[in-house]
């Protein structure tokens, strides 16, 4: 498929993980890709940015018009998440996740728009702790529930003017960080399997799988999708716990 034939695409956080997925998937269906992110891209064409500087999304989207001379997808994906509670998390912590995982998709929808008019289309990466939460991550759903919120905000203000905005909430990821995260347990196999069994599909999840979804919902595909918060978990919110 070509369905991003002649388009241009950016994604933050697009050097690994989830945004490099979604990235490596425009790119094989005929997108130009453009990243952004804190360290280089050797991967693709890479805007070096640090989005916990407010500037910083306005300068990458001149950055990408001045390259490229348009702009039909973006991506948010970037992201931090800060462990504590609220009585632990300090105050730049709170601002930092905020920063980066809401001010920074906000500006960078901001600076587009007059580039998405007419026939574009916005994906941003929530979570499904937008919608729940685990344990010690106040700053870090608060951000993902205000993205969902600003998605919707989006899609409704700039439907007449031909934009789509979706989010997708993923729920555990096999990213490289993730799988880390397991490796560094005592009982690395022990926690596989039960993070796995709390998932009704039996398995987490994969970044293909998330980046298949973005690139629908960034298609002409997804024409008359908008304002929506696809669930990518599993199954995951949708089991209740039983007593063991």
């Amino acid at each position: 498929m070509n369905r991003f034939e002649d388009k241009v695409a950016l994604v933050t956080g697009g050097s690994s993980g989830i945004g490099q997925a979604i990235a490596q998937r425009l790119r094989e269906e005929g997108a130009r890709v453009i990243s952004a992110q804190r360290r280089t891209d050797a991967e693709f064409e890479c805007i070096t940015a640090d989005f916990e500087n407010v500037e910083t999304p306005a300068l990458v989207i001149d950055d990408v018009i001045k390259r490229a001379g348009s702009l039909h997808v973006l991506i948010n994906n970037a992201g931090v998440m800060q462990e504590g509670t609220v009585e632990e998390c300090e105050l730049s912590q709170w601002q930092q996740t905020m920063t980066i995982n809401l001010t920074a998709p906000f500006l960078l929808i901001k600076h587009a728009m007059p580039y998405l008019k007419g026939n574009g289309a916005i994906v941003n990466i929530g979570s499904i702790e937008g919608l729940g939460s685990n344990p010690r991550h106040p700053a870090y759903c608060a951000s993902k529930a205000g993205l969902h919120g600003l998605t919707r905000a989006v899609a409704v203000d700039h439907g007449s003017d031909g934009v789509r905005c979706n989010a997708i909430a993923p729920g555990w990821i096999d990213t490289e960080l993730n799988i880390e995260f397991i490796e560094s347990m005592p009982n690395p196999d022990d926690f596989r399997q039960k993070i796995g069994a709390i998932h009704p599909a039996g398995r987490t999840g994969t970044a293909l799988e998330v980046a298949s979804l973005a690139a629908f919902l960034a298609s002409e595909e997804a024409s008359f999708i908008t304002g929506q918060i696809y669930t990518v978990d599993g199954g995951r919110t949708s089991k209740l716990s039983l007593p063991r």
